[in-house]
C-alpha cells in the first residue's frame, strides 16, 4: 500500500474545493481516481456538505430495507473475488471486488449491486492492469459480510449466518449467478464418436465453478441441488476444486438464469 502525505492530500483538496474534477486532480497528482474520490467524500462529509451520507443506515443494525436479490449476487461475488480491507489511515473499511476488463457487463452489474445494497455509500472503480477494483465504503461492511477474517478464505471456515441463508434460499439464482461470474465459466467442450464407421466431432456446452474452499464449493453445490441442477465434481489430480454441470437439461436451466459472462 502506498501512503500519501498530508501535503499531497491537502493539495488535492484545495483543487477539489476550487471546482476541479476528480479525474483531473488524479491525473495532475499521479494518484488513483478512487483515492481522490474518497478524499473528496470524506472532506465533504466532515464539512457537512452531504448530510446523512457520512452516517448511512444499516439493514442489520438499523433495520433499513435491503435489496435482497442484489445482496445475494454481491455476497457471491465477495465469496469469489472480493475481500474486505481497512487501511490504518481510513476510518471506513471497503469491500473490493476485482473484475476482469474482459467482462465489462459483469463489472457494471457488480457496481449496480453495490449501489443497490449500499444506496447511501460511496462506490468507485480503481483501474489496475487488466482489471478494475470495484469498491464500496461502509462502516457496516462487517455487519453485512460476517465471513470476513484473517487469511485466505480457503484456509478458514466459511459459513453463512441464518439470515444470509434465508436470502440465498429466496434468491438462489442470483447467488449462483454471482458465483459463476466470480469463479465460474460457461465453455464449449467437444468429443468424438464413431457413427456408421465414421468418427464425428460433437460439441456441447458445460458450466464450471472452481474454488479452493471446500465450504464455498458446498454452498454452490447445495444451491445447485435446490434449483434442480445436476452437477458432478471434476478433480484436477487429487484436488476436487471443480464443480461441473454438463447434462443437457441442467445446462439449459443454467442458460435460462445465468448464461455466459460478458
Amino acid at each position: 500500500m502506498i501512503s500519501h502525505g498530508t501535503d499531497v492530500r491537502q493539495k488535492a483538496l484545495t483543487q477539489l474545493r476550487a471546482g476541479a474534477k476528480n479525474a483531473d486532480v488524479a491525473r495532475a497528482l499521479g494518484l488513483p481516481i478512487g483515492t481522490i474520490g474518497y478524499w473528496r467524500h470524506m472532506d465533504r462529509a466532515k464539512r457537512g456538505e452531504c448530510p446523512g451520507a457520512h452516517n448511512p443506515k444499516c439493514p442489520r443494525c438499523d433495520g433499513r430495507a435491503l435489496d435482497r436479490a442484489a445482496y445475494a449476487y454481491l455476497l457471491a461475488l465477495y465469496l469469489g473475488d472480493g475481500h474486505l480491507i481497512q487501511y490504518s489511515e481510513h476510518r471506513v473499511p471497503s469491500l473490493m471486488v476485482t473484475c476482469d476488463d474482459s467482462w465489462p457487463v459483469l463489472m457494471n452489474e457488480c457496481e449496480a449491486a453495490m449501489r443497490a445494497v449500499f444506496p447511501e455509500n460511496s462506490v468507485c472503480r480503481v483501474r489496475k492492469t487488466g482489471c478494475h477494483n470495484v469498491k464500496v465504503y461502509s462502516k457496516h461492511l462487517w455487519c453485512m459480510f460476517p465471513q470476513h477474517g484473517p487469511g485466505k478464505k480457503h484456509e478458514r471456515q466459511i459459513a453463512l449466518e441464518p439470515w444470509q441463508q434465508e436470502i440465498v434460499d429466496a434468491h438462489p439464482w442470483e447467488f449462483l449467478r454471482g458465483l459463476i461470474h466470480s469463479d465460474g465459466c460457461r465453455i464449449t467442450n467437444w468429443t468424438t464418436r464413431m457413427v456408421g464407421g465414421e468418427r464425428k466431432r460433437y460439441e456441447y456446452p458445460r458450466y464450471f465453478f472452481t474454488n479452493k474452499s471446500d465450504d464455498i464449493r458446498k454452498l454452490c453445490s447445495d444451491t445447485l441441488t435446490k434449483v434442480g441442477v445436476e452437477w458432478t465434481v471434476l478433480a484436477r489430480g487429487s484436488d476436487p476444486f471443480n464443480i461441473s454441470v454438463a447434462r443437457k437439461a441442467s445446462v439449459a436451466l443454467m442458460d435460462r438464469h445465468i448464461g455466459p459472462k460478458h
